[in-house]
C-alpha cells in the first residue's frame, strides 16, 4: 500500500473538480463529516454498518484529494466499522480502481446514496 506514494499524498486538493466540494470548503466539510459520525455513534442514530458506510460516502462526496478518494473513503469506512466492533467491508471483493461491472455497481450505489438512498451502498459494502 505504501510502495509508490504520491508526493502530495495527505494534502487536500487546491483545484476545482467536477465532483466534490469547492477546494476552500474541504477542511470544514471533512470536520463536519467527522463530527456527524461521532454524533451518530454517541447517539446510536444508525446501526454500526450504516454509520460507517454513511461516513465513507460523505468522505468520497467531499472528494478531498486529487486522487485516491474512493480508496481513502473505503479505508476510513472499514476502520470505523472495526472501531464499532464490525468486520471490515468487502466492497464488492474486487479492485474498484479498474473499470468493470463491479465498479459500475459501486458508482451506481454511490449515486443512490447521493440521492438519500443509502441501502444500495450498504448492500454493496457487504457484497
Amino acid at each position: 500500500m505504501f510502495g509508490d506514494v504520491w508526493r502530495w499524498a495527505g494534502q487536500y486538493r487546491t483545484t476545482a473538480r467536477n465532483i466534490g466540494v469547492e477546494a476552500h470548503q474541504i477542511a470544514a466539510e471533512v470536520q463536519h463529516a467527522v463530527d456527524d459520525a461521532r454524533y451518530w455513534v454517541e447517539h446510536t442514530t444508525y446501526p454500526s454498518d450504516e454509520i460507517a458506510v454513511r461516513f465513507s460516502h460523505r468522505l468520497v462526496a467531499i472528494h478531498p484529494f486529487p486522487n485516491g478518494n474512493g480508496r481513502f473513503s473505503r479505508l476510513a469506512g472499514d476502520l470505523l466499522a472495526q472501531q464499532l466492533a464490525e468486520p471490515p467491508f468487502t466492497w464488492g471483493r474486487v479492485n474498484l480502481v479498474t473499470a468493470g461491472e463491479t465498479r459500475a455497481r459501486y458508482v451506481e450505489a454511490l449515486r443512490a446514496a447521493d440521492n438519500h438512498d443509502i441501502e444500495p451502498l450498504l448492500l454493496f459494502a457487504r457484497s
